[in-house]
Protein backbone atom coordinates (compact mmCIF):
# COMPACT_ATOMS: atom_id res chain seq x y z
CA UNK A 1 0.00 0.00 0.00
CA UNK A 2 1.57 3.65 -0.84
CA UNK A 3 2.44 5.46 1.78
CA UNK A 4 0.76 8.87 2.85
CA UNK A 5 1.70 11.67 1.13
CA UNK A 6 4.16 14.11 2.65
CA UNK A 7 4.40 17.65 1.87
CA UNK A 8 8.11 17.95 0.57
CA UNK A 9 7.18 22.29 0.06
CA UNK A 10 10.74 23.68 0.86
CA UNK A 11 10.49 26.84 3.42
CA UNK A 12 10.77 30.61 1.68
CA UNK A 13 13.50 32.17 3.96
CA UNK A 14 12.24 35.98 3.46
CA UNK A 15 8.56 34.97 4.29
CA UNK A 16 7.56 37.79 6.08
CA UNK A 17 9.77 40.16 4.69
CA UNK A 18 8.70 43.32 2.72
CA UNK A 19 10.93 44.51 -0.13
CA UNK A 20 10.82 47.92 -1.81
CA UNK A 21 12.43 46.94 -5.37
CA UNK A 22 12.81 50.47 -7.23
CA UNK A 23 13.12 50.02 -11.30
CA UNK A 24 11.16 46.81 -10.89
CA UNK A 25 8.81 47.07 -14.30
CA UNK A 26 11.33 45.66 -16.32
CA UNK A 27 14.78 44.50 -16.85
CA UNK A 28 17.06 43.79 -13.78
CA UNK A 29 14.65 45.54 -11.27
CA UNK A 30 12.03 42.63 -12.08
CA UNK A 31 14.19 40.06 -12.29
CA UNK A 32 14.99 40.82 -8.66
CA UNK A 33 11.87 41.46 -8.17
CA UNK A 34 10.48 37.97 -9.32
CA UNK A 35 13.28 36.43 -7.18
CA UNK A 36 12.59 38.01 -3.76
CA UNK A 37 8.73 36.99 -4.06
CA UNK A 38 9.92 33.31 -5.08
CA UNK A 39 11.62 33.58 -1.71
CA UNK A 40 8.64 34.45 0.18
CA UNK A 41 8.42 38.19 0.39
CA UNK A 42 5.84 40.63 0.06
CA UNK A 43 6.86 43.08 -2.53
CA UNK A 44 6.56 46.86 -3.49
CA UNK A 45 6.96 47.39 -7.50
CA UNK A 46 8.28 50.81 -8.77
CA UNK A 47 9.15 51.82 -12.77
CA UNK A 48 7.75 53.58 -15.69
CA UNK A 49 5.21 51.33 -17.89
CA UNK A 50 2.00 50.61 -19.73
CA UNK A 51 -0.47 50.68 -16.76
CA UNK A 52 -2.22 47.24 -17.99
CA UNK A 53 1.65 45.90 -18.21
CA UNK A 54 2.39 46.97 -15.07
CA UNK A 55 -0.72 45.01 -13.77
CA UNK A 56 0.06 41.97 -15.36
CA UNK A 57 3.55 42.28 -13.83
CA UNK A 58 2.11 42.56 -10.49
CA UNK A 59 -0.15 39.57 -11.22
CA UNK A 60 2.77 37.63 -12.01
CA UNK A 61 4.67 38.59 -9.34
CA UNK A 62 1.97 37.77 -6.96
CA UNK A 63 1.52 34.21 -8.32
CA UNK A 64 4.53 33.25 -5.75
CA UNK A 65 2.11 33.90 -3.12
CA UNK A 66 2.76 36.97 -1.30
CA UNK A 67 1.44 40.83 -1.45
CA UNK A 68 2.39 42.83 -4.31
CA UNK A 69 1.63 46.43 -4.74
CA UNK A 70 2.83 49.26 -7.53
CA UNK A 71 3.60 52.78 -6.73
CA UNK A 72 4.33 55.20 -9.41
CA UNK A 73 6.58 57.37 -7.26
CA UNK A 74 8.78 59.91 -9.08
CA UNK A 75 12.29 59.41 -8.10
CA UNK A 76 13.80 62.25 -9.94
CA UNK A 77 12.04 64.04 -6.84
CA UNK A 78 13.30 64.09 -3.47
CA UNK A 79 10.04 63.76 -1.49
CA UNK A 80 8.71 60.91 -4.06
CA UNK A 81 11.41 58.80 -3.40
CA UNK A 82 11.19 59.49 0.19
CA UNK A 83 7.38 59.27 -0.11
CA UNK A 84 7.83 55.22 -1.72
CA UNK A 85 9.38 54.15 1.24
CA UNK A 86 6.41 56.25 3.52
CA UNK A 87 3.64 55.11 1.74
CA UNK A 88 5.23 51.54 1.30
CA UNK A 89 5.52 50.93 5.55
CA UNK A 90 1.83 52.51 5.56
CA UNK A 91 0.65 49.60 3.13
CA UNK A 92 2.33 46.76 4.18
CA UNK A 93 3.01 47.57 7.94
CA UNK A 94 7.07 48.03 7.29
CA UNK A 95 10.36 47.62 4.95
CA UNK A 96 12.92 45.24 6.02
CA UNK A 97 14.53 44.31 1.96
CA UNK A 98 15.32 48.21 -0.17
CA UNK A 99 16.30 47.60 -3.58
CA UNK A 100 17.90 50.71 -5.09
CA UNK A 101 17.94 49.59 -8.97
CA UNK A 102 15.92 52.49 -10.38
CA UNK A 103 18.45 54.69 -13.47
CA UNK A 104 18.91 56.07 -16.24
CA UNK A 105 22.36 56.61 -18.77
CA UNK A 106 23.03 58.99 -21.44
CA UNK A 107 26.46 58.76 -23.84
CA UNK A 108 28.16 62.04 -24.63
CA UNK A 109 31.86 63.67 -24.35
CA UNK A 110 32.67 65.14 -21.25
CA UNK A 111 32.01 68.78 -23.17
CA UNK A 112 29.28 68.04 -24.64
CA UNK A 113 27.51 66.52 -22.11
CA UNK A 114 24.01 68.06 -21.98
CA UNK A 115 23.48 69.80 -17.77
CA UNK A 116 20.43 68.41 -18.12
CA UNK A 117 21.40 65.04 -18.79
CA UNK A 118 23.57 65.17 -15.67
CA UNK A 119 21.03 66.20 -13.05
CA UNK A 120 18.99 63.64 -14.30
CA UNK A 121 21.60 60.87 -13.85
CA UNK A 122 22.95 61.80 -10.71
CA UNK A 123 19.09 62.31 -9.41
CA UNK A 124 17.69 58.98 -10.44
CA UNK A 125 21.15 57.25 -10.37
CA UNK A 126 22.13 58.58 -6.82
CA UNK A 127 20.43 60.60 -5.04
CA UNK A 128 17.07 58.84 -5.06
CA UNK A 129 19.18 56.24 -3.11
CA UNK A 130 20.23 58.25 -0.50
CA UNK A 131 16.36 59.41 -0.39
CA UNK A 132 15.04 55.96 0.27
CA UNK A 133 17.76 54.96 2.20
CA UNK A 134 17.27 58.16 4.27
CA UNK A 135 13.55 57.22 5.17
CA UNK A 136 14.10 53.67 5.79
CA UNK A 137 17.45 53.28 7.51
CA UNK A 138 15.72 54.66 11.26
CA UNK A 139 12.68 52.02 10.91
CA UNK A 140 15.12 48.94 9.86
CA UNK A 141 17.55 50.00 12.84
CA UNK A 142 14.76 49.65 15.24
CA UNK A 143 13.35 46.35 14.09
CA UNK A 144 16.91 44.70 14.17
CA UNK A 145 16.86 43.74 10.65
CA UNK A 146 17.28 45.78 7.51
CA UNK A 147 19.19 44.30 3.77
CA UNK A 148 19.71 47.01 1.71
CA UNK A 149 21.04 46.33 -2.08
CA UNK A 150 22.05 49.33 -4.33
CA UNK A 151 22.57 47.67 -7.95
CA UNK A 152 25.79 49.63 -9.09
CA UNK A 153 27.46 48.81 -12.29
CA UNK A 154 30.83 47.67 -13.18
CA UNK A 155 31.34 51.32 -13.70
CA UNK A 156 31.13 52.09 -10.04
CA UNK A 157 34.29 50.15 -10.19
CA UNK A 158 36.06 51.20 -13.29
CA UNK A 159 35.35 53.86 -15.94
CA UNK A 160 34.23 54.21 -19.76
CA UNK A 161 34.79 57.14 -21.87
CA UNK A 162 31.87 59.70 -22.54
CA UNK A 163 29.62 58.22 -19.78
CA UNK A 164 30.17 60.57 -17.00
CA UNK A 165 27.23 61.44 -15.19
CA UNK A 166 27.23 57.52 -14.92
CA UNK A 167 30.12 56.49 -13.77
CA UNK A 168 29.97 59.55 -11.05
CA UNK A 169 26.89 58.31 -10.05
CA UNK A 170 27.82 54.91 -9.89
CA UNK A 171 31.10 55.44 -7.89
CA UNK A 172 29.21 57.80 -5.58
CA UNK A 173 26.74 55.01 -5.14
CA UNK A 174 29.54 52.46 -3.92
CA UNK A 175 30.50 55.05 -1.66
CA UNK A 176 27.16 55.75 0.02
CA UNK A 177 26.68 51.41 0.04
CA UNK A 178 30.11 51.85 2.29
CA UNK A 179 29.11 54.28 4.68
CA UNK A 180 25.60 53.20 5.58
CA UNK A 181 27.17 49.80 5.91
CA UNK A 182 29.05 51.21 8.78
CA UNK A 183 26.18 52.85 10.27
CA UNK A 184 24.08 49.76 9.64
CA UNK A 185 26.90 47.06 11.51
CA UNK A 186 25.86 47.04 15.05
CA UNK A 187 21.61 46.82 14.26
CA UNK A 188 21.55 44.06 12.13
CA UNK A 189 20.89 46.01 8.98
CA UNK A 190 23.56 45.27 6.22
CA UNK A 191 23.84 47.60 2.41
CA UNK A 192 25.58 46.12 -0.43
CA UNK A 193 26.63 46.35 -4.32
CA UNK A 194 25.94 44.07 -6.76
CA UNK A 195 27.94 45.20 -9.67
CA UNK A 196 26.66 44.45 -12.84
CA UNK A 197 28.38 44.29 -16.41
CA UNK A 198 26.50 43.79 -19.13
CA UNK A 199 23.11 41.76 -18.31
CA UNK A 200 21.04 40.43 -20.98
CA UNK A 201 17.80 42.45 -20.86
CA UNK A 202 14.92 43.39 -23.93
CA UNK A 203 16.84 47.14 -23.46
CA UNK A 204 19.92 45.31 -24.29
CA UNK A 205 18.33 43.07 -26.92
CA UNK A 206 17.06 46.58 -28.65
CA UNK A 207 20.37 48.03 -29.00
CA UNK A 208 21.75 44.99 -30.70
CA UNK A 209 20.33 45.50 -33.93
CA UNK A 210 20.97 49.77 -33.96
CA UNK A 211 24.55 48.68 -33.44
CA UNK A 212 25.05 46.43 -36.18
CA UNK A 213 23.52 49.13 -38.46
CA UNK A 214 25.00 51.84 -37.42
CA UNK A 215 28.58 49.99 -37.41
CA UNK A 216 27.87 47.80 -40.50
CA UNK A 217 28.56 44.42 -39.14
CA UNK A 218 26.30 41.30 -38.19
CA UNK A 219 24.93 40.78 -34.81
CA UNK A 220 26.88 38.18 -33.15
CA UNK A 221 29.93 41.08 -33.98
CA UNK A 222 27.78 43.34 -32.33
CA UNK A 223 27.85 40.93 -29.19
CA UNK A 224 31.29 39.67 -29.38
CA UNK A 225 33.39 42.64 -30.29
CA UNK A 226 31.01 45.28 -29.07
CA UNK A 227 29.16 44.60 -26.42
CA UNK A 228 31.39 41.92 -24.32
CA UNK A 229 34.22 42.96 -25.22
CA UNK A 230 35.35 43.39 -21.95
CA UNK A 231 33.72 40.63 -20.26
CA UNK A 232 36.19 37.76 -20.55
CA UNK A 233 33.89 35.30 -20.20
CA UNK A 234 31.51 36.27 -23.90
CA UNK A 235 28.42 35.80 -22.52
CA UNK A 236 26.20 38.12 -20.78
CA UNK A 237 25.41 37.95 -17.02
CA UNK A 238 21.12 37.06 -16.61
CA UNK A 239 18.20 38.52 -14.23
CA UNK A 240 18.37 35.22 -12.02
CA UNK A 241 22.22 35.09 -11.69
CA UNK A 242 21.29 38.91 -9.84
CA UNK A 243 18.51 38.14 -8.38
CA UNK A 244 19.81 34.27 -6.72
CA UNK A 245 22.44 37.02 -5.58
CA UNK A 246 20.33 39.27 -4.15
CA UNK A 247 18.08 36.68 -2.12
CA UNK A 248 21.70 35.55 -0.55
CA UNK A 249 22.72 38.78 0.39
CA UNK A 250 18.83 39.20 2.42
CA UNK A 251 19.46 35.86 4.20
CA UNK A 252 20.90 34.41 6.95
CA UNK A 253 24.30 33.31 4.96
CA UNK A 254 25.26 36.98 4.39
CA UNK A 255 24.73 38.63 7.38
CA UNK A 256 28.38 39.44 7.92
CA UNK A 257 28.71 40.54 4.49
CA UNK A 258 27.88 44.40 4.15
CA UNK A 259 29.90 47.01 2.82
CA UNK A 260 30.79 44.66 -0.22
CA UNK A 261 30.85 45.86 -3.86
CA UNK A 262 30.35 42.26 -5.63
CA UNK A 263 30.98 42.19 -9.73
CA UNK A 264 28.94 39.88 -11.64
CA UNK A 265 30.36 40.51 -14.75
CA UNK A 266 32.12 37.48 -16.25
CA UNK A 267 35.84 39.18 -15.13
CA UNK A 268 35.53 42.61 -16.41
CA UNK A 269 36.72 44.53 -13.45
CA UNK A 270 39.72 41.67 -12.73
CA UNK A 271 41.46 42.96 -15.57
Amino acid sequence: MDSPATSTTAPKPLAGRVAVVTGSTSGIGLGIAHALAEAGADLVINGLGDPAAIEATCAALAMHGGRVAYDGANLLDAAGAAGLIESSIAQLGHVDILVNNAGIQHVSPIEDFPVDKWNAIIALNLSAAFHTIRTAFAPMKASGYGRIINVASAHALVASPFKGAYVAAKHGVLGLTKTVALEGAQFGVTCNAICPGYVWTPLVENQIADTARARGIDREAVIRDVLLAAQPTKRFATVEELGALAVFLCGPGAASITGAALPVDGGWTAQ
